[in-house]
């Protein structure tokens, strides 16, 4: 199987790309890619760039990198409550190629921040509003205050009860 994830954060010190890199990894028998949102960045959308434009390659990239995977993970950031900028604007340019961003795969969603909400506002909007683009999302967590559950020295979460969560999630996929 191959397994496809990155963190919805344009951050280069991302906590959510190190929690969609464990996830990625818990996922046996897997063969894993890791994104960086950063590589597919683009101008901001508006129905005016994308007549100038059409589809850029980034969105095109992406596209593809979304279809060639059996599973994909994604961990969101959330800034005031919702998505990142560069994810959403990453999200809309790929969109317009298909509505069905999402291609029918397997997904794990999670979100992670440093305070105890665990970026449960985003999550909550990505995970209802995905299957709209023919995400078939297997289950969302929530990680809470990041640093209190994630050991970054190792790359691991520390707190059993939510190891076993995401465990069983990866399951799913």
């Amino acid at each position: 199987m191959k397994v496809l994830a990155f963190a919805a954060s344009n951050s280069k010190n991302s906590i959510n790309k190190q929690l969609a890199t464990y996830a990625a990894n818990l996922v046996e028998n897997a063969e894993v890619e890791i994104l960086d949102i950063n590589d597919y960045e683009m101008p901001i959308f508006s129905e005016d760039r994308e007549k100038k434009l059409g589809q850029p390659e980034q969105a095109q990239a992406f596209y593809k990198k979304l279809g060639e995977a059996d599973a994909i993970i994604i961990s969101f950031a959330e800034h005031n409550g919702s998505y990142t900028a560069a994810y959403k604007n990453l999200f809309d340019w790929t969109s317009r190629i298909d509505m069905k961003v999402f291609q029918s795969k397997s997904m794990l969603m999670l979100a992670t921040s440093p305070g105890p909400g665990g970026a449960n506002s985003v999550l909550t909007t990505a995970s209802g509003s995905a299957p709209y683009f023919a995400a078939n999302v297997k289950a969302s967590i929530s990680i809470p205050s990041f640093y209190d559950n994630f050991d970054v020295e190792t790359g691991k979460l520390t707190n059993p009860e939510l190891i076993d969560k995401l465990i069983t999630a990866t399951t799913l996929l």
